[in-house]
C-alpha cells in the first residue's frame, strides 16, 4: 500500500539576514565566492519526527489497547509508552464523568500526541456506551424505518455524543451485506448489516459514516472484505468469506461506496477468502495491499479486528506473531482482546493487557531488528495513526 503521508508542519526558518545586499561578482575578490540564496531550513512534519522514533516507540503506536468496564487507569502505563489507542470493551455503563476521566488519561500520553479513544457504537446491542450515547436502533431497523438522510442525522447525534464522552473513534458502521438471523455464533452479522442488497446497504453505510463524521468522530467502516455470508463467525473459529467473484458484486459493493464517499479508515476482518488468500485477510498483503489499497484505491487507515479472535489463535498462531503479520501485510493499527466469552473477559485484566502490549511490541521490535518486518512498512503505519490522531509532534 502507497503511503508517505505528510502531516503538520512547522514554520520555516527565515534567512539570517533577508535584507542584506548580495555581493557583486564583479567587486569581489578574486578568491571569495559570490553570495548564494541561503537555503530555507527544512519544515518540520510529523513524518519527520516520527522516523527518527526508536523501534519499541514505534511499535507503540500501532497497538491499540483493550479497556474493560472503562478501567481507565489500568492502562495509563501504555498510555505513557505511547500506545496507539485505547478501546473501551465490555457491557458496563460509562461512567457520568467519562470525559473527564478520558482527558486525564489522554494527559499522560508523550507530548504532542494523543491515543485514539475507540467504541463500538454500532447500534441495537452492538454499543459500548450506554448512558454517555443515547439509545441507536439495530442497522437493520435503521433500514427498515429511517431515510437516509435520518440516518446520517442519527449518526451526528452518535458522534457529538461520543465526543463528549472523550472518544473520538467509533468502530462503525458495518458495512457487511447480510440478511441472515443473527448476531450469533454462526453468524457475525444478522441485524448489525444494514441490509443484504448491496445498494441499499452501501446508501445506508455512507449515511451513517458521514453523520459521525459531522459529528466530529472518526468512522471506522467494517468488516472488510465483507463478513456477509460467511461460513461461521470469525470470533468463534476459522471462517470463509464468500468466493471473491460473489463478493466483487456483493460484499465489496458498500465498501468501494464508502471508500468513494472518504471513508478515513477501514476494519479488516479474520475471514479468509476464498480466490484471494488462506489467510486470515487482517493478515493478508493481498487483501490489504492487494484488493483495498491497489484494486479499491483506498490510502486511509487500515484497522485489524481483534486478534485475540478464535480465527486467529487457531493452529498454534500467538498474538505477537499475527501483530507482526498483520503490520506487514499493511494494516496501521492492532486491536486486540475480546468479550465474547467468560475465559475472554479474563483475559482482560489489568496484567494479562499489559503483558499482551508488551509481548506485541516485543514480537514487532525483534521482527524490525531480524528483517521480518521492513522499518519502512513500520513508520510509516505510525505516521497514519498520528495523522488519524491529530497528533502534532512538531514545536
Amino acid at each position: 500500500m502507497v503511503l508517505g503521508v505528510v502531516l503538520a508542519a512547522g514554520c520555516v526558518a527565515a534567512p539570517t539576514n533577508p535584507t542584506a545586499a548580495p555581493t557583486s561578482s564583479l567587486t569581489a575578490s578574486p578568491t571569495s565566492s559570490p553570495t548564494r540564496p541561503l537555503t530555507p531550513t527544512p519544515a518540520c512534519s510529523n513524518a519527520q519526527v516520527i522516523r527518527s522514533w526508536p523501534v519499541p516507540r514505534l511499535a507503540a503506536e500501532v497497538v491499540a489497547v483493550p479497556v474493560l468496564d472503562f478501567d481507565l487507569a489500568a492502562v495509563s502505563s501504555e498510555v505513557r509508552d505511547g500506545v496507539g489507542g485505547v478501546l473501551f470493551l465490555g457491557n458496563g455503563p460509562a461512567p457520568t464523568d467519562l470525559g473527564t476521566r478520558v482527558r486525564g488519561l489522554v494527559e499522560l500520553a508523550p507530548a504532542g500526541t494523543r491515543p485514539l479513544v475507540m467504541a463500538d457504537e454500532e447500534g441495537g446491542r452492538v454499543q459500548r456506551l450506554a448512558s454517555a450515547v443515547s439509545p441507536v436502533p439495530w442497522p437493520r431497523d435503521m433500514t427498515r424505518t429511517m431515510t437516509p438522510s435520518e440516518v446520517r442525522t442519527l449518526g451526528q447525534r452518535v458522534g457529538r455524543q461520543m465526543l463528549a464522552a472523550g472518544v473520538t473513534v467509533d468502530l462503525a458502521p458495518v458495512a457487511d451485506v447480510d440478511d441472515r438471523p443473527g448476531p450469533s455464533r454462526t453468524n457475525p452479522d444478522g441485524a448489525r448489516s444494514f441490509s443484504g442488497d448491496p445498494a441499499t446497504a452501501s446508501t445506508y453505510t455512507v449515511a451513517f459514516m458521514e453523520g459521525l463524521e459531522a459529528g466530529g468522530v472518526l468512522p471506522v467502516v467494517k468488516h472488510f472484505p465483507g463478513l456477509g455470508g460467511t461460513t461461521a463467525n470469525t470470533d468463534v473459529g476459522p471462517a470463509k468469506t464468500q468466493p471473491l467473484g460473489q463478493l466483487a458484486v456483493t460484499g465489496l459493493v458498500p465498501f468501494r461506496a464508502a471508500i468513494l464517499a472518504g471513508a478515513p479508515a477501514v476494519m479488516v476482518s479474520n475471514a479468509s477468502v476464498p480466490g484471494l488468500t488462506g489467510s486470515p485477510s487482517s493478515l493478508s498483503r493481498a487483501v490489504i495491499g492487494g484488493l483495498l489499497g491497489q484494486q479499491l484505491g483506498f490510502q486511509g487507515l487500515v484497522v485489524t479486528d481483534s486478534l485475540s479472535a478464535g480465527s486467529i489463535l487457531t493452529g498454534g498462531r500467538t498474538l505477537p506473531q499475527a501483530a507482526v503479520a498483520a503490520i506487514g501485510a499493511g494494516a496501521d493499527l492492532v486491536l486486540f482482546g475480546s468479550t465474547l466469552t467468560p475465559e475472554d473477559t479474563a483475559q482482560l485484566s489489568a496484567p494479562n493487557v499489559q503483558r499482551d502490549y508488551d509481548s506485541i511490541v516485543n514480537a514487532i521490535t525483534a521482527a524490525v531488528s531480524d528483517g521480518q518486518l521492513p522499518i519502512v512498512r513500520l513508520t510509516a503505519a505510525a505516521t497514519r495513526v498520528a495523522y488519524a490522531a491529530h497528533d502534532n509532534l512538531c514545536p
